[in-house]
C-alpha cells in the first residue's frame, strides 16, 4: 500500500513538473504592442512610424526557450506616421504598395537562447511580397500573472536593422536612408477559456 502511495505521489509530482515545463501561448495584445520602423530623411530628420498589430501569437517555453515561437501580421490600414499624407504616401505604389500588399508578417524559424533574458529570433520577414531572413535581438521583460487582468502573461522588446531595398521598396536611396531601424515592445497574455480568437 505504502509504495502504491508513493507511485501516486510520484506521478503527480511528474504530472506538475509536465504542466510547469509545457510551452505557454500567449496572444499578442495590438493595445499594449508598438512595431516601430524609422529611417533617415535626407540627412535632416529621423522620422518613425507604427506599423501596429493585426494578430501576434506567442509560445514560449520557459524550460526550453529554443522551443518558442513567434508570428504576427501587420495590416498596412494601420501604418501611422502621425502624417495623415505620409501615410497615404508610403501606401502607395513606389514604397509599400498596400493594394497589392496590405500586409507585414513575421514568422520565426529559430530562437536562440543567450544570456540572461535575451534571445536572437530568426523569422521570415515578408514585405512587398518580399521574403527575407532577419533576426530579432529579443530581451524577455517579463513573465508572470498580470497583476489587473490576473491572466498569465509575457512581454518583451526586440530590435533589427534591415535594408528596404531587400524587399523592393527602394524608392529615393540613398538620399532617404536603405537602412531601417526596427523597435518592437509587445504584451500578450494567455486567451481566458471561451474568448473569441
Amino acid at each position: 500500500m505504502r509504495a502504491l502511495k508513493y507511485l501516486a505521489l510520484a506521478g503527480l509530482l511528474g504530472a506538475a513538473v509536465s504542466v510547469q515545463a509545457a510551452p505557454v501561448t500567449y496572444k499578442l495584445d495590438p493595445s499594449h504592442t508598438m512595431v516601430l520602423f524609422s529611417w533617415n530623411h535626407f540627412g535632416y530628420s529621423n522620422p518613425t512610424a507604427d506599423f501596429g498589430l493585426g494578430e501576434g501569437t506567442l509560445v514560449f517555453d520557459e524550460q526550453d526557450p529554443a522551443k518558442s515561437s513567434v508570428d504576427v501580421t501587420l495590416p498596412l490600414d494601420k501604418l501611422d506616421t502621425h502624417v495623415p499624407a505620409l501615410d497615404k504616401h508610403l501606401k502607395e505604389a513606389d514604397f509599400f504598395n498596400a493594394d497589392k500588399y496590405p500586409t507585414v508578417t513575421f514568422k520565426s524559424t529559430k530562437v536562440q537562447p543567450l544570456d540572461g533574458h535575451k534571445f536572437n529570433v530568426t523569422g521570415d520577414l515578408t514585405v512587398h511580397g518580399v521574403t527575407r531572413t532577419v533576426v530579432l535581438a529579443a530581451t524577455l521583460n517579463k513573465v508572470g500573472t498580470h497583476p489587473m487582468t490576473k491572466a498569465q502573461s509575457i512581454g518583451f522588446d526586440a530590435t533589427a536593422s534591415i535594408k528596404r531595398s531587400d524587399f523592393g521598396v527602394g524608392a529615393y536611396v540613398p538620399m532617404v536612408s536603405d537602412e531601417i531601424s526596427i523597435r518592437i515592445t509587445t504584451e500578450g497574455s494567455v486567451p481566458k477559456a471561451g474568448a473569441a480568437k
